[in-house]
């Protein structure tokens, strides 16, 4: 298996096992120099529980843009999730699943005259608009799709704002463009927003509902029965985020503005939410250089890898340092800075950071990397990709093993540590003539 490509089956973990274990292993063995990420699939589940308990009138369709990785999407396509997909490629790659083409919300107002053909010829027929123009395509190229409107609605301070893109005027626009669509015999069914990627508002939320409200009652005024109701994403997934007071504003609003009464579908398009807290990131150190002020790590992934998601989602990543032989690392930590391992003077990681003394060779663990990462990375300056590994319990395995899209195929029993057994006989042979880094570094570096 070359280093890089994606890991399709899901490796069941030893009882008292975790991803974070794993992870560990796989640093100690030695085999491993390249960055890598571990998948932990029970946390996806957990996110599942959690948003089925705390929000329970809302039915989630994963975006799968914040990361598209096979593993991710059937299980929870084996939950029972939707999908917010956005081109023709998502599509694709929900259809080839099996999902069922109504679980799919095609959810770009401004979409290509050749996706919109084929989401007609797929029958993925819930669609979002904005503005006058993708009415008129509609149209002419899907005059049965259900149309859902979207409307501007921005948090206060969200991680990534949406609005200056999409969303119309609730007020001055909405009203106009469902006289439209009603004029041409299109089936709107609904209203859409999104507060913004990485909502921290609660009351944003229950503004927009509020907003979605008015726009069911003209629309009713003009001869439509709108049955959908969409909250977009925005919801945070990190280990130390919770929904509970985004879901406490949530429940309330679409009680006071949509009681279960009037049966209205209500849909959320949450991406980060399922994946954020599920991959871990290990990278190494290759490099390091010592200055007056403070020292400079070279890691082997950075901002135009996983690390884009600083540049374009605005994350704040936590290093954790892990050293090689698990030798204790002094209390004492230093200022320094983590870099990416192209030539570009932009591939910073972080500025400045807090870590004890390291050596080349050591390992840099980030969690919380699974949004905006991976599906946004290139192999600039001929740098790989991470390799995924994932990893679930045996009481999920037995959950989920029967569950479509998933099967037994998708998952290893095998006693041999998975992240031994995937290096070809190529690389063993290549590993008895080339020393490893760490024997380099300690034979003669130390």
């Amino acid at each position: 298996m070359r280093i890089g490509e994606i890991e399709e089956q899901i490796h069941i973990l030893e009882p008292q096992s975790t991803a974070m274990t794993v992870l560990k292993n796989i640093i100690d063995s030695g085999v491993q120099e390249d960055a890598f990420y571990v998948l932990d699939v029970g946390e996806i589940v957990r996110q599942h529980k959690e948003w089925k308990m705390k929000l329970p009138r809302v039915e989630p369709f994963y975006a799968v843009k914040c990361n598209d990785h096979p593993i991710l999407l059937k299980v929870l396509a084996a939950l029972g999730t939707g999908f917010d997909c956005a081109s023709k490629g998502e599509m694709v790659k929900v259809l080839d699943m099996g999902v069922d083409p109504h679980r799919i919300i095609f959810a770009n107002p401004a979409k290509m005259a050749s996706q919109i053909r084929h989401a007609a010829s797929q029958g993925v027929d819930l669609m979002t608009f904005d503005n006058e123009c993708e009415l008129h395509k509609i149209k002419t190229l899907f005059p049965a799709a259900r149309l859902v409107i979207r409307i501007r609605a921005d948090a206060a301070d969200p991680q990534c704002p949406l609005g200056m893109k999409f969303g119309c005027d609730a007020d001055a626009d909405a009203p106009r463009l469902l006289e439209l669509a009603k004029t041409h015999g299109l089936n709107v069914c609904g209203v859409s927003f999104h507060v913004g990627s990485g909502c921290q508002e609660p009351a944003a939320y229950m503004r927009a509902i509020a907003k979605a409200r008015l726009i069911f009652d003209h629309a009713a005024k003009i001869g439509y029965n709108f049955t959908i109701l969409d909250l977009g994403g925005g919801y945070l997934g990190n280990k130390d985020s919770s929904i509970d007071k985004m879901a406490e504003a949530i429940n309330c609003a679409l009680d006071t503005h949509f009681p279960v009464c009037e049966r209205v579908m209500v849909i959320a398009e949450p991406g980060r939410f399922y994946s954020a807290a599920a991959f871990t990131l290990a990278t190494n150190i290759h490099s390091k250089r010592n200055c007056p002020s403070h020292t400079m790590y070279y890691i082997n992934d950075g901002v135009y890898g996983s690390f884009n998601c600083i540049l374009y989602d605005h994350a704040k990543v936590k290093p954790l340092a892990y050293p090689v032989g698990q030798r204790a690392l002094p209390t004492k930590v230093e200022k320094c800075s983590i870099w990416g391992p192209t030539c570009d003077g932009l591939d910073q990681v972080m500025d400045a950071a807090l870590l004890p003394p390291l050596d080349i060779g050591d390992w840099i663990i980030f969690e919380d990397m699974g949004a905006y990462t991976l599906p946004v990375a290139s192999t600039f300056n001929g740098f790989p990709l991470p390799k995924v590994h994932a990893v679930i319990s045996e009481p999920l395995w037995l959950l989920l093993k029967d569950r479509l899209p998933l099967s037994e195929d998708n998952f290893s029993m095998d006693t041999t540590p998975f992240w031994l057994s995937s290096w070809t006989q190529e690389e063993e042979e290549e590993e008895t003539t080339i020393p490893s880094l760490s024997s380099f570094l300690y034979d003669q570096l130390l």
